[in-house]
């Protein structure tokens, strides 16, 4: 019995027994509030206790740069030359490719067995609300695509956190700092030693993760009448539960296949970093804790520091799958017939666009738009998702975080094994 309370206690007063009864907390102070008073008077108290989320995710996007950059350096430094930087990065980018298919082909294959869209009637539809994104569909261009790929200024990329592009200076940084030998070595240690500094600001900053929580959940049910708005899109979330239930399924099945027994290790691990993803919605949010959860794991933290950041611009298997199932939904909606042509096409434009939009806000939903417009499905659309969006978000979010938490652990695997045999080599 003691120890059963022993347990009980060192659960809820972690990080992730904190989070999870703030979710309730916030949860229900909402519900209250939405209950109690006006909408105006809603909307108003959302707006200022989402401050509270907003101060923890400016936190978090605080140390996100200066991680990426001191830990990628160091991480690109170690692995030593192009020809092993190519081998890691080959490697990450076929398991990205791989797991973004995977993802669009499940979200296929469910909202057109499942057809949530089919014989929907949703009146009081706000379609201005989808302005806002589709004004943001401009982004997609080739243009753009190459804007958030190549920095033209690695303090730009810091100030405006663009993840993608502090990887393409961290590598070309990392690889000239390892041609130039052991008179860098002062310089490489000095990174080193910063990054162990940004990680121990990332201590401080998780503990304002449940304040960060509560007042996201709490401001979202403030002026959302979950109950009415789950009863209305039932099928519709009911239908993209299936299809993100499934695609966590795999996901695991693959991570016992590669891991074996430790992946019930790493699922225990990162329940924080999930956590905060789907209390928040944002999965950039738990970037800093997961590095160092991953680290804690075992995976080298060279590997960690080269997977991650491209992990976050490549591999949001939760978002792929919420891609194809949206664009279809909203076609099933308006009648728009899609051939299996057709929608493979969607498919592929998908796994090539959203590669592009690291940082972007609310990107998958400007992706959304963005594919509804070239294949002729009205672009409006987007508003018929809006309201139920958020808790979508969190599913998508969460899984975001386990899908690349597993290429890293997978990747360093598989590195571990590479170097274990290289060892030998020498040695013989």
């Amino acid at each position: 019995m003691q120890i059963t309370e022993t347990k009980k206690k060192s659960f809820f007063s972690g990080l992730t027994g904190q989070i999870i009864i703030a979710m309730v907390l916030g949860a229900v102070l909402g519900i209250i509030i939405h209950n109690s008073i006006s909408q105006e008077a809603a909307v108003s108290f959302s707006n200022k206790i989402k401050m509270l989320a907003t101060i923890f995710i400016r936190l978090v996007q605080m140390i996100i740069a200066p991680l990426v950059f001191t830990t990628l350096v160091v991480g690109i430094a170690k692995l030593g030359d192009i020809k092993t930087v190519g081998r890691v990065g080959g490697k990450a980018l076929g398991w990205f490719f791989t797991a973004s298919f995977v993802s669009l082909l499940i979200g296929l294959f469910f909202v057109n067995i499942l057809e949530p869209g089919v014989g929907l009637k949703l009146d009081h539809v706000d379609m201005a609300a989808a302005s806002e994104v589709t004004a943001k569909t401009k982004i997609l261009s080739v243009e753009n695509f190459v804007e958030h790929i190549v920095p033209k200024s690695i303090f730009e990329a810091m100030a405006t956190n663009e993840i993608l592009q502090i990887v393409i200076f961290s590598i070309f940084f990392g690889l000239a700092a390892a041609s130039l030998g052991s008179t860098v070595k002062p310089i490489i240690n000095a990174f080193d030693k910063a990054s162990h500094i940004v990680l121990k600001m990332v201590n401080y900053v998780m503990n304002f993760a449940p304040i960060g929580v509560f007042g996201a959940i709490a401001g979202v049910f403030a002026i959302r009448d979950a109950e009415e708005l789950i009863i209305t899109y039932f099928k519709f979330f009911g239908s993209f539960l299936v299809g993100i239930g499934t695609l966590w399924v795999v996901l695991v099945v693959v991570g016992y296949i590669f891991l074996k027994g430790r992946m019930t290790e790493l699922l225990k691990r990162i329940t924080g970093p999930l956590a905060i993803a789907f209390g928040t919605t944002s999965s950039e949010a738990v970037f800093p804790k997961l590095t160092e959860e991953l680290e804690d794991f075992g995976v080298k933290n060279k590997i960690v520091a080269f997977m991650l950041p491209l992990g976050y611009s490549f591999n949001l298997d939760g978002s792929m799958m919420y891609m194809t199932f949206a664009s279809i939904f909203i076609a099933q909606f308006y009648g728009v017939h899609l051939d299996v042509g057709t929608q493979m096409a969607m498919l592929l434009v998908l796994m090539l666009t959203s590669k592009g939009i690291a940082g972007v806000p609310r990107a998958s939903l400007v992706i959304v738009a963005a594919t509804c417009g070239m294949f002729k499905i009205p672009v409006e659309g987007i508003a018929l998702i809006l309201p139920i969006d958020h808790f979508c978000d969190m599913f998508r979010s969460a899984t975001n975080v386990l899908g690349n938490a597993l290429a890293t652990s997978v990747v360093g695997k598989w590195e571990d094994g590479k170097e274990e045999k290289l060892d030998i080599a020498e040695e013989n």
